[in-house]
């Protein structure tokens, strides 16, 4: 490989927000605008009025998420999950990577730039706050660099305010996400010092995502997700990713007046430099900074149209469609994945519609014999667990449905509270006459009134023949 190629391809040994000497290169990105970028727009602020209203939207009175992690409830669509119901939980996760595995196959990371809260979050929330206040990116330099006066301390303090305004509204609304509407109601209006425990959350929550926003930014992207550095294992040239038709673009002349152009359609005024957000040149290829905003793509074709040359320098292609001219291809890696996307969700779905409301555990006393009762049947002791995952309460009662025999329990009758568990102890009794080996698997049915509602299966101990 000639030194000539190892020099356009240094630009991988590092990135673009860290210098030789290991400091942070703060971006300032140019505003975007376009017809993309309006989309952009569209689609984030929906996703933004999902995110804030989405604690108060209820189905049967139970939110509509709920991921409380302290006491290992979750509530999606209105259903609760118990502890018992995690592997529907992990398949759905494992559909849900699935699907972004093979969009990211198909499409790149579509994700990063159109539906990741951060990338929403920062561009279209705190950036745009940031221009409203600062002005554009040249701006944003010359007060960046001036003295401390009354414009710098005002226009900064005012930024800083809503920042941290916007990140407590944020972790409020995760807050929400977690313990529920009611209990952060709850929280907010109560005496702080019966809710230390979610006031200091709230605390932790807003100064986290304060720093994010304000100060490390795209560097979540680059650094800490892990998404940007596998796109370099799931892409390959078939991959629909923002790419810069080289072909069409090299080699790269300034536009002069009155003078034959012999050069490509690039006329190498970085403009999309200027408004990327990570500070890359897509120019380079596709980099793991890249997160598919389309903000090079508008800028692009803004210039296009001024030079009278048609949009797509940059556009949304494959690296194969650039180098061979090809077009669009379903490859048989990407019918894979598909098939098993299908297959993971038809699991999932199946695994929600069959799933029951009330769930019951009965097991035998450990350490009981049977017993023999004075009429001279049978019985076992039996100790059961009922858990509602719905928000409505039941009476319960047992009923013995094969063989034939009763149920007596030892306490009074139960009582399952919503969104809660009840505990039982009771005696199953059986004659005789219906038990014919020493280990007899019987079958109880637990009823609300005249609705069976689940049936549990168990062993009963009898002395056999």
């Amino acid at each position: 490989m000639s030194n000539q190629v190892n020099d356009t391809e240094a630009y991988r040994d590092t990135i673009s927000t860290v210098d030789k000497d290991g400091k942070r290169v703060w971006v300032y990105p140019k505003k975007p605008k376009g017809k993309l970028y309006n989309y952009r727009k569209l689609v984030s602020y929906g996703f933004l009025a999902l995110l804030f209203i989405g604690p108060f939207l209820k189905i049967n009175g139970l939110p509509v998420l709920m991921l409380n992690l302290v006491e290992r409830k979750f509530i999606i669509f209105g259903m609760i999950f118990w502890p018992q119901d995690f592997f529907i939980l992990v398949l759905g996760f494992l559909a849900f990577v699935v699907f972004i595995i093979l969009f990211t196959i198909v499409y790149g990371r579509v994700f990063c730039g159109w539906i990741c809260p951060q990338t929403i979050f920062l561009e279209m929330v705190f950036r745009r706050i940031e221009y409203w206040i600062e002005g554009d990116n040249n701006k944003q330099k010359a007060l960046n660099r001036q003295e401390w006066n009354f414009e710098k301390i005002w226009k900064k303090t005012a930024k800083h305010s809503i920042f941290l305004a916007i990140s407590f509204l944020i972790a409020n609304t995760l807050l929400a996400y977690i313990i529920g509407v009611e209990k952060l109601q709850q929280i907010v209006t109560d005496n702080p010092a019966n809710h230390l425990g979610g006031l200091a959350s709230m605390a932790v929550f807003t100064g986290v995502f304060y720093w994010v926003f304000a100060s490390f930014r795209e560097q979540v992207c680059t650094i800490v997700c892990p998404y940007g550095r596998l796109q370099g294992v799931m892409l390959d040239k078939k991959s629909i990713v923002v790419a810069y038709d080289y072909e069409r673009g090299e080699p790269r002349g300034k536009l002069h007046k009155n003078q034959a152009r012999t050069e490509g359609d690039c006329i190498d005024c970085n403009q999309c430099v200027q408004v990327c957000p990570t500070g890359i040149d897509i120019r380079n290829g596709t980099q793991l900074e890249c997160i598919n905003c389309t903000a090079c793509i508008d800028a692009c074709n803004s210039i296009m149209d001024l030079i009278n040359k048609p949009h797509g320098l940059i556009r949304y292609a494959s690296e194969e469609e650039i180098a061979e001219k090809k077009k669009f291809q379903f490859t048989t890696r990407m019918r894979a994945y598909t098939a098993i996307l299908v297959i993971l969700m038809g699991a999932f779905v199946t695994l929600l519609v069959t799933r029951k409301n009330i769930d019951a555990t009965i097991l035998r006393t450990p350490g009981m014999m049977y017993q023999k009762t004075a009429n001279g049947n049978i019985s076992n002791l039996y100790n059961i667990s009922l858990i509602n995952k719905t928000n409505q309460a039941y009476p319960v009662t047992l009923k013995l449905l094969e063989p034939q025999g009763e149920i007596r329990m030892v306490r009074s009758s139960l009582t399952l509270p919503e969104q809660g568990i009840t505990e039982g102890v009771f005696f199953a009794e059986i004659p005789k006459g219906e038990l014919h080996k020493m280990n007899t698997e019987i079958k109880i049915g637990v009823f609300t009134g005249d609705q069976l509602i689940t049936t549990k299966t168990t062993k009963f101990l009898g002395p056999g023949n």
